[in-house]
């Protein structure tokens, strides 16, 4: 069980290292639609949270390896006949002690480099700096379609976004300025032949073939599950927020193909299709449209 807490702490290090490669982002709580019309005309609406994974935590991270500041908390340590937690021995607690310590210059190491590489990716904000995210909620405010963005701490942004275009183009929420990489929640491909297919991956564990969301979406569920018994805090997941929400789709467009449980329902414009979301969501929400008389 001690071998599995720290296997847990791990992943959360790799993909928080994974994330540098690609701006991970994760929906919280949200209510989200695409008002689709045949002619092509769309609003989008997003109103909820939105996580960026390692902003919080490698400012942390970072700033306690530059300035000193790490503090050692022991592991917790375990009966080997029936695994119940105990009192660590003083002998555990000192090997403990000085393995953390031999490891001292390799994770402020880990830490700069990660720092800068973060730093980097989002365009040159410094993730140690304590302004940083409050210098990203600026850019997105003033980017199309954000009419509020909040940012609470830790990673959690609460926005509310809108947006009203012509479907001439390919579609992608959210984007963010300056950042060249970031995974998608809602992704709408025009086809040949004026058909829309819809997808949203940031709305499931599968995250449409992206590990790195599916690892995203298990590291959430993983972090709720241990709220109540404060194993959460071992992790560095306690403030990650668990994904619940509802995707919709109004259109009065040609429904082809779409994943919901229910089908289409009647609406005062047009079919609805509906999706409730969670983190035992698995396939991806997906619709295919056909636009035009």
């Amino acid at each position: 069980m001690r071998r599995w807490r720290v296997a847990t702490a791990s992943v959360v290090a790799a993909v928080a290292t994974l994330a540098l490669s690609a701006c991970i982002i994760t929906p919280g709580t949200f209510d989200a639609t695409l008002d689709l019309r045949r002619d092509g005309e769309f609003t989008f609406t997003y109103n909820g949270q939105i996580y960026l994974l390692a902003l919080a935590q490698l400012a942390d991270a970072a700033n306690k390896a530059e300035t000193g500041n790490e503090e050692f908390v022991a592991s917790t340590c375990y009966n080997d006949d029936d695994f119940e937690e105990r009192p660590c021995t003083d002998e555990e607690i000192a090997e403990q002690r000085q393995v953390w310590e031999s490891q001292a210059e390799s994770r402020a190491a880990a830490a700069k480099r990660d720092s800068e590489m973060m730093s980097a990716l989002l365009g040159g904000i410094d993730p140690t700096d304590p302004e940083a995210a409050e210098e990203l909620a600026e850019r997105l405010r003033r980017q199309e379609g954000w009419k509020r963005v909040d940012y609470r701490g830790d990673g959690l942004f609460e926005v509310e976004f809108s947006i009203t275009s012509r479907m001439s183009h390919d579609f992608n929420f959210p984007t963010f300025e300056r950042l060249p990489m970031s995974n998608s929640f809602v992704l709408a491909n025009l086809r040949q032949g004026n058909q829309l297919r819809i997808e949203a991956p940031g709305f499931s564990t599968q995250g449409n073939g992206n590990p790195l969301q599916s690892m995203m979406t298990g590291m959430a569920g993983l972090a709720s599950a241990y709220s109540t018994t404060g194993a959460a805090e071992e992790t560095g997941l306690e403030n990650m927020p668990e994904m619940q929400g509802t995707f919709r789709i109004v259109t009065d467009g040609k429904i082809l193909a779409n994943n919901t449980d229910e089908g289409p329902q009647a609406g005062t414009t047009g079919q609805v299709l509906e999706w409730k979301v969670n983190r035992r969501t698995q396939s991806p929400p997906m619709a295919l449209i056909q636009l035009g008389n």
